[in-house]
């Protein structure tokens, strides 16, 4: 790699499995500094391990992205540390029930969303000062087509994903003046935990891991990146 993240601090939300842990380890292959969120701390410390191989380091950060003062302490201790967060990957994100909306469960409804939406508002919500601190600040979101298409059955997570993409382009109007750049990236099919929930019968082969697509987060995150208020599809 070539080091084009070098001393980044860059804060990645779902980061102990799937997309997430591939853009760890590649944004630590590419010198930055990373700052891990995830529920599970076994598969944090995995990816712990993996960005230690490559030479760089991370905080880990084991909690529910639910726990949203826990979120609000996390802005204040980066901010404390290291007074600006250069990259923010919000990349954590649940399915939910595939089901008739009539159908669906409120108590399901409400953790999709919570989840999927509201996390990555009070993320933003207590990073966004960093993110200005930073001289290239960069925010960047996982969606997903269906957000789109109405796609009969994806009930809740089609919603969150259709809010979250919302939530990012008006934070990028916002910020439209300042040096921070935000966009939102599908990534299409990749070889996750939450696509295998969707396709139980989809061979998991068949399917491109989520590896493949982290080029496009390094060059997002980029210092030089000048793309802003987009919505890129791989």
């Amino acid at each position: 790699m070539t080091g084009r993240l070098k001393d980044r601090i860059a804060v990645i939300t779902g980061a102990s499995r799937g997309l997430g842990a591939a853009i760890a380890r590649r944004f630590a292959a590419e010198g930055a500094h990373l700052v891990l969120i995830a529920r599970t701390t076994g598969g944090l410390e995995e990816v712990d391990d993996a960005v230690r191989a490559a030479g760089a380091s991370a905080t880990l950060v084991p909690l529910d992205v639910t726990d949203y003062p826990a979120l609000d302490r996390l802005g204040a201790s980066l901010h404390q540390r290291h007074g600006r967060v250069d990259v923010l990957i919000g990349a954590a994100a649940t399915l939910g029930t595939l089901t008739p909306i009539g159908h669906l469960d409120p108590p399901v409804w409400d953790r999709v969303m919570a989840v999927n939406v509201t996390a990555h508002w009070r993320l933003l919500r207590s990073l966004d000062p960093l993110l200005r601190a930073s001289p290239a600040g960069r925010a960047i979101f996982v969606t997903d087509r269906v957000a789109s298409e109405a796609r009969a059955y994806w009930s809740a997570y089609a919603v969150s994903k259709s809010a979250l993409e919302t939530l990012a382009m008006l934070y990028a109007n916002e910020v439209a003046r300042t040096h921070v750049r935000v966009n939102l990236v599908d990534p299409g099919a990749l070889r996750t935990k939450l696509r295998a929930e969707a396709f139980p019968g989809e061979n998991p082969a068949d399917v491109p891991p989520p590896e493949s697509v982290t080029e496009t987060f390094v060059a997002l995150a980029e210092a030089s990146c000048t793309r802003h208020g987009e919505l890129i599809r791989q």
